[in-house]
């Protein structure tokens, strides 16, 4: 048997190639929408890709799965659990087998049972993997998708949250109890596969190491510790993170059948002097230079998301429905349309050079510019209130301590709130550290906001030197 492990940190996927060394094939296990690294990989090991398998209906980003059937062929093995908001639209004229509680399917000399473990959605599955080829009688481990997490488990309040589906966290909440309880009757030697690593948000806690095994969960778990329906659903419930609001739209494109690429983007390299023009008809045009020098000068009406950081923020602020445009080095290009295609924005058509800006500049365009302060040169202003103080941290960051007086906007809602913040002050916005809050400023400066300055060092910087911090909880 082989099994290689697939990881993009970038939005903490993992994935799965499983094959059998005997006959030469393999599946994939929730494959990711780049789906190049598992082709290149079955070819250096002589194998045949006859399978793409998902355990749910994903919202994260967008699934490889059709992919791999219009590129190879593969037989997709996809869930039949749920009711009908939760079946899949697109399988007719592709090779399917539909799975539900109890059936299994065969690669080569492998065998997978399918296990319906729901909670985070109503239609997951966990494949149980046993080497039937390697003479084993008993399972090797478990494909747990969104379900079991190293350290954590799946959150059932995305589809509530991010999807506007009302009435399904509690519930769902309540199946993924009784989903843990049968987990734990699994052996304790069974290794643990997931589809996800520290920093993504279909769970809380996630561990950053890649697998686990059933026993250690067990043991260490937290959310396997409680014996109590509504204790468990109290905890499942509490401090999750906001879900990204692009979440619906994916879960809707996975849905309903992603676009065959066959082969990334390829956006336009444009000119300088189409910039401007661009800009002035209300083009949605992101710069992805570092912080600092957008900070110092930048071409008014950008937004800023720094390259590495695409595939964390531009599914917040982008609007899918438009062409995007990027200020971007030519060397930088093919990751970042990657990136974003992983998340499902297909429709980069252009970017520019990032010496657009110095170009620009010396032509004697307009450019904007916004301030970084420390604590100690604001804060006087603040706590006397000359100033609007934006805290752009997740939920339970701000629960934890801020800064007296604050407005509190979650960095990923502040595209569409901005106005309520902006009206003639200044605004000072902070985050932990002045990562975040940098974001924050090109979008409060692109929508009118006339002075804004990033709190450096955010309320790390600021508690440290002794300033005064509220806290809710």
């Amino acid at each position: 048997m082989l099994l290689k492990y697939f990881y993009d940190a970038k939005i903490a996927h993992a994935s799965y190639l499983v094959g059998c060394q005997a006959t030469g094939e393999a599946v994939i296990i929730d494959p990711g929408r780049d789906i190049e690294p598992y082709l290149h990989t079955a070819e250096m090991n002589d194998m045949r890709i006859v399978g793409a398998a998902e355990t749910h209906i994903h919202a994260d980003f967008v699934s490889g799965a059709r992919e791999l059937a219009e590129r190879t062929g593969a037989t997709l093995y996809v869930s039949d659990e749920g009711d009908e908001n939760w079946k899949y639209l697109y399988l007719d004229g592709y090779k399917h087998q539909l799975l539900r509680d109890g059936d299994q399917f065969h690669v080569g000399k492998l065998r997978l049972d399918v296990m319906h473990t729901p909670g985070h959605t109503p239609e997951h599955i966990s494949f149980i993997l046993t080497d039937v080829g390697g003479g084993a009688d008993r399972p090797m481990g478990v494909f747990t998708g969104d379900f079991v997490f190293v350290g954590a488990i799946g959150r059932p309040d995305l589809l509530e949250k991010a999807a506007g589906v009302m009435g399904t966290a509690v519930p769902g909440a309540r199946a993924m109890f009784h989903s843990v309880q049968r987990f734990k009757q699994l052996p304790d030697y069974l290794q643990v596969w997931p589809a996800h690593g520290a920093g993504s948000a279909c769970g809380k806690g996630l561990g950053a190491i890649p697998s686990s095994t059933v026993g250690y969960e067990k043991l260490f778990n937290p959310a396997l510790a409680y014996t109590e329906e509504e204790a468990f659903v109290d905890y499942l419930l509490a401090d999750q993170p906001e879900p990204p609001v692009y979440f619906a739209v994916m879960k809707r494109v996975n849905k309903e059948g992603p676009a065959v690429l066959n082969r990334l983007p390829a956006p336009e390299h444009l000119p300088a002097s189409r910039l401007p023009a661009l800009l002035a008809k209300g083009a949605m045009v992101v710069d992805t230079r570092p912080s600092g020098s957008f900070a110092a000068q930048h071409m008014p009406g950008t937004i800023n998301i720094p390259a590495q950081q695409l595939s964390a923020w531009a599914g917040w602020f982008v609007d899918y429905d438009r062409p995007l445009y990027l200020i971007i080095d030519g060397p930088q290009v093919a990751e970042a349309v990657r990136d974003l295609a992983y998340i499902g924005i297909d429709q980069t058509v252009g970017y520019f050079e990032t010496a657009v800006i110095e170009t620009l500049a010396q032509m004697g365009q307009r450019m904007n510019c916004y301030e970084t302060a420390v604590p100690a040169k604001v804060a006087h202003r603040i706590l006397n209130k000359e100033m609007v103080v934006l805290d752009v941290r997740n939920q339970t960051e701000w629960d934890d301590g801020h800064i007296p007086g604050a407005r509190h906007i979650m960095l990923g809602y502040l595209r569409h709130r901005a106005h309520e913040v902006i009206n003639g002050l200044p605004i000072v916005v902070n985050c932990e550290t002045g990562g975040r809050s940098a974001l924050a400023a090109s979008i409060l400066a692109a929508q009118g906001a006339k002075e804004v300055i990033n709190l450096q060092g955010g309320l790390r910087d600021w508690t440290l030197a002794g300033l005064p911090v509220a806290r809710d909880r």
